[in-house]
């Protein structure tokens, strides 16, 4: 496989299936890839920042109001320098801040100062968020906006069920990436 060129912004939000973000950010870090990665408060529940630190090599950002390193505004910057941005375990929640361009914590501003063609999201949620109707105005929305969604599949969610709405599995998230991340590279 050729080498990525371009860099990934990697969106964690609240749900269990901020765990399957880790190898995504391990493997595209072992391609040389640079990976930066921002949590909402919610996925820090899950899946602490010094996991994420110690996977990608960088500062994980946890906080809206922290200072940035230059004068202009962290939540710009992170946005303006990735060439694709995941949104994984894209939330019922953050594809509503999403499709309605709520900013109201570092990852939804991200998002909302962000290109829709940049991004891609990896929704996860029970079956019957999934299914909502709010859910999926939202997910077309976002879809006719340019932002590409990658699942999600049928298969065990935690709430002991079984039905649409499990987050894809690493390498299918991984593999659109690098595609991605390849289409942007010099011929």
């Amino acid at each position: 496989m050729t080498a990525a060129t371009g860099s990934v912004l990697v969106c964690v939000c609240g749900g269990i299936a901020a765990y399957k973000v880790c190898p995504i950010v391990s493997r595209l870090t072992q391609r040389n890839v640079p990976v930066t990665v921002a949590m909402t408060a919610e996925a820090q529940r899950f899946v602490g920042a010094v996991t994420f630190a110690a996977l990608s090599g960088r500062c994980v950002h946890t906080d809206l109001w922290a200072s940035s390193d230059t004068s202009d505004p962290q939540h710009l910057n992170l946005a303006r320098q990735s060439t694709v941005i995941l949104v994984a375990p894209a939330t019922a929640n953050m594809l509503a801040k999403m499709a309605h361009g709520i900013a109201d914590d570092l990852v939804s501003a991200l998002l909302v100062a962000a290109p829709p063609r940049a991004i891609v999201a990896a929704p996860a949620m029970n079956e019957g968020m999934w299914n909502n109707p709010a859910t999926q105005e939202n997910v077309l929305a976002l879809k006719q906006r340019g932002v590409e969604m990658i699942g999600p599949e049928s298969g065990w969610q935690a709430c002991r069920t079984v039905g649409l709405g499990r987050m894809s599995e690493p390498e299918v998230i991984l593999q659109v990436l690098l595609r991605r991340l390849n289409a942007t590279s010099p011929a």
